[in-house]
């Protein structure tokens, strides 16, 4: 599965577990760090661990394992690192503090709704 196809499949993934304003940030043509970022919302603490851990075992079961997960213990801003594609999965308030959008705001822009 090559970078845009995982990027797409996280998004969906995090749908399924009720996550929102899901947006994928194509990073390619900015830096070599990874192609793409997948950004998005749970409304609690809870339901930010049921998105993440959704996506790691969805693609465990894909045979795609992360290199590194981060923020599990606080649940607030989770990083989920496939190397490609770096998942951000926020509380509202973390998300609006760190702005990664605004900082990669030179990256195009794709939202993902769920349908």
């Amino acid at each position: 599965m090559d970078s845009t196809e995982l990027a797409q499949r996280i998004a969906e993934f995090s749908l399924e577990k009720k996550a929102t304003d899901v947006v994928i940030l194509n990073l390619m043509p900015l830096t070599s760090m990874t192609d793409y970022f997948v950004i998005c919302t749970g409304d609690s603490n809870t339901q930010v661990r049921a998105i993440t851990e959704h996506i790691v075992d969805e693609l465990k079961r894909q045979k795609n394992r992360p290199l590194h997960v981060e923020g599990l213990a606080n649940q607030e801003w989770v990083l989920i690192d496939y190397v490609d594609v770096v998942v951000h999965v926020f509380l509202p308030h973390k998300r609006d503090f760190y702005a990664l959008e605004r900082l990669w705001g030179d990256a195009a822009r794709s939202e993902v709704i769920d349908e």
